[in-house]
């Protein structure tokens, strides 16, 4: 079961965050987004290019495309979220971005799976691909994603890359398999991780992204 929910942080009065569970497991939240939008700074800080064409797996709150779409040099984005209910929370309105993000013409968001999209020959390129679906490369929300962590799946997906484009994957935990299997792939790898601090918990917290080119 999908749920979407706002609450007032106890410790905070007067702050509301969104946030999203599947099956009663945490997903995503607004109070915490510093990863998500740096999935997309950092991408694009790699794409030297003007009217940038980007692909996003995931909608999720909306935070990474939002990001995308901050950047001048960007000319279209695209979403790809499986599910219609999160899509549907953003034509209602209900997530915190939803009304930056219906406002810009820039902004496509389609229903379907990015995982099979990018397994598929691709019918565009895109200087920018953007995934953030999975908890970590080993951790899927579906088992059906696995291929596209392979050499193979990368291999597919880096064939819908324009030439010098980048592919940018968000991950909760570092995963030296995944970059490994991307230096296989690709010319230019960087992992950066992504340190802030959660304070629902009072911790720091790391993220990890992963980036390829070439």
């Amino acid at each position: 079961m999908l749920c979407l929910r706002r609450r007032v942080l106890l410790g905070e009065p007067g702050t509301v965050v969104t946030e999203v569970t599947l099956n009663h497991e945490f997903l995503m939240s607004s109070y915490h987004t510093t990863s998500e939008r740096a999935l997309a700074s950092m991408a694009l800080d790699m794409f030297s290019g003007q009217e940038g064409e980007v692909l996003v797996g995931g909608l999720g709150l909306g935070y990474t495309a939002a990001e995308c779409l901050t950047c001048e040099r960007v000319g279209r984005v695209e979403v790809m979220e499986l599910l219609p209910q999160v899509i549907d929370w953003l034509d209602q309105g209900l997530i915190p971005l939803a009304k930056t993000l219906r406002s810009d013409p820039r902004l496509r968001v389609s229903q379907g799976n990015v995982y099979e999209r990018l397994w598929q020959a691709p019918k565009r390129s895109f200087d920018v691909i953007l995934i953030d679906v999975d908890h970590s490369p080993e951790d899927h929300l579906d088992g059906a994603n696995d291929s596209f962590y392979c050499e193979a799946g990368l291999q597919r997906a880096r064939l819908h890359l324009a030439k010098h484009g980048v592919l940018g994957v968000w991950s909760y935990a570092e995963s030296s398999p995944f970059a490994d299997t991307l230096r296989q792939v690709f010319r230019e790898v960087r992992v950066e991780p992504v340190t802030f601090t959660n304070t629902h918990i009072n911790e720091e917290v790391t993220d990890w992204l992963f980036f390829a080119r070439g």
